[in-house]
């Protein structure tokens, strides 16, 4: 993973309670997939990172960036945790710190995504229960446990790119690389690459209330989980200069925030940070 970088100037060429809250939160949980346009598709928080790091017209992610795996497993337990399937365990005297904490099953009830669900049965039959690092790292498969290799995802990237063909945002090509085929998926709807921008933008910029615990549930998580796997700048790239320094200084306050101290003020973003805290970690 990348630190935020700021790019240069253009040059000017022509210029109860308890209990209560509890309920609201699993409630909120499952209405968080469907907030966002109604006109729009609603897309999980991997095929947002995914369609993020996807060059548009050429259909494939960058050879150089190694995070984007890591953060669409990333991407999978937050949205696990934002469906209200799982959790981190409750925080003790002994286990205070967030990748200390193991995450536990709190809803086996399938979602109807297939890499979502894979995940779930992998979690629901793990004992002992895992922490956040390490299911990031068996997710990806770097474990030296020959044991634990089943835990793998494999093919990540495609699936999540054939879940957006059948979602009529990509379409799938072949091109020739000089020695060898391989499988592209250019956007084919620009209309939905643009508002989910437009979505993250907006979080940073005219939605932007100074405290990241105002900000939609699911634009926070797609912001950590966008800079987890280096493809934040694209988000970005479009705006003007003044706009973009205002939008990168902004997210830089997120993301320099202490992952356990926010992760202590507000119910719903634990896993989030401790994402965000896995990655900086890492």
């Amino acid at each position: 993973m990348t630190t935020l970088t700021h790019r240069g100037r253009r040059t000017e060429a022509g210029g109860s309670t308890g209990k209560k809250l509890d309920d609201e939160e699993e409630a909120a949980a499952e209405r968080d997939p469907e907030d966002d346009d109604s006109k729009g598709t609603r897309l999980t928080l991997m095929e947002e990172v995914l369609l993020l790091g996807l060059k548009d017209k050429q259909g494939y992610t960058s050879f150089w960036n190694d995070c984007i795996s890591p953060g669409l497993r990333g991407g999978i337990l937050v949205e696990l945790a934002l469906r209200g399937r799982i959790q981190l365990e409750p925080l003790t005297t002994r286990k205070k710190r967030l990748l200390d904490r193991k995450v536990h099953l709190k809803s086996d009830t399938p979602t109807g995504d297939i890499l979502l669900d894979e995940t779930l049965r992998h979690i629901k039959a793990t004992e002992p229960a895992e922490t956040v690092q390490t299911w990031i790292e068996l997710l990806t498969g770097e474990t030296w446990n020959p044991f634990k290799l089943q835990y793998q995802l494999r093919n990540v990237r495609e699936r999540i790119a054939k879940n957006l063909v059948e979602k009529g945002i990509l379409t799938t090509e072949k091109q020739n690389f000089l020695l060898f085929d391989m499988t592209t998926h250019p956007v084919s709807n620009a209309a939905e690459k643009q508002r989910l921008l437009k979505r993250l933008q907006e979080g940073v910029l005219e939605r932007w209330a100074g405290d990241p615990h105002r900000m939609d549930r699911r634009t926070l998580a797609l912001l950590v989980l966008a800079h987890s796997s280096d493809v934040l700048e694209n988000a970005f790239s479009s705006l003007a200069d003044d706009r973009y320094e205002v939008a990168m200084n902004r997210t830089k306050e997120v993301l320099d925030a202490d992952p356990e101290v926010e992760a202590a003020k507000g119910r719903g973003t634990e896993m989030i940070w401790a994402i965000l805290a896995a990655f900086n970690k890492a």
